[in-house]
């Protein structure tokens, strides 16, 4: 399965915009597809936090919030203009210490039976992750010089994955260390 990254971006920010940069995710037919790119792939992680301890390529569905993104390195981010979507198969990773321009803050799993329509998604994605930019980064996404991105499903992965999981990504122009939690800039 690949992720398509819909990109949206503010003049005076390079990176994302409150209409945020959405993921979405698209279908491969074929089981044997579909188990190759499901189980490579995988983030090199610590027992038993979980934290990533290798830069790798880690495949799009194994993204956990707290995990680090080089996105200035992912293939299509920079290319694209404001609302266009490409796809990924991998996710640029890097350990949370290493500069990186992007920081899984916040992940909703939707507990949906139906999946909502592309619209309502992207919509829900949009005011999720702006609502929870301001728990993360301490000001509003208004006042940030941050941005943000992230992954949500199609309704491909949704009906053929049980894919539920809204990811929302803080973007930096320039590259940090660390965590952006509590940075309130």
């Amino acid at each position: 399965m690949n992720r398509t990254v819909r990109t949206v971006r503010r003049p005076a920010r390079l990176l994302a915009a409150a209409a945020a940069a959405a993921v979405s995710l698209t279908m491969l037919t074929g089981c044997s597809v579909l188990d190759g790119i499901m189980s490579s792939g995988e983030a090199p992680r610590d027992e038993p936090g979980g934290e990533i301890t290798a830069s790798a390529d880690a495949d799009a569905f194994d993204i956990l919030k707290g995990d680090c993104i080089d996105l200035a390195a992912l293939d299509g981010y920079g290319e694209t203009g404001e609302g266009e979507d490409f796809e990924v198969e991998s996710v640029p990773v890097v350990p949370c210490a290493e500069e990186h321009t992007g920081e899984v803050y916040a992940e909703l799993i939707m507990d949906d039976a139906k999946y909502p329509g592309d619209e309502a998604m992207s919509k829900k994605f949009d005011e999720w992750c702006y609502d929870e930019f301001e728990k993360f980064v301490g000001v509003s996404y208004d006042e940030s010089v941050y941005g943000y991105t992230g992954f949500y499903p199609t309704q491909a992965t949704w009906d053929q994955l049980n894919d539920r999981s809204l990811q929302c990504i803080i973007s930096s122009e320039e590259p940090f260390t660390g965590s952006l939690k509590g940075a309130a800039k």
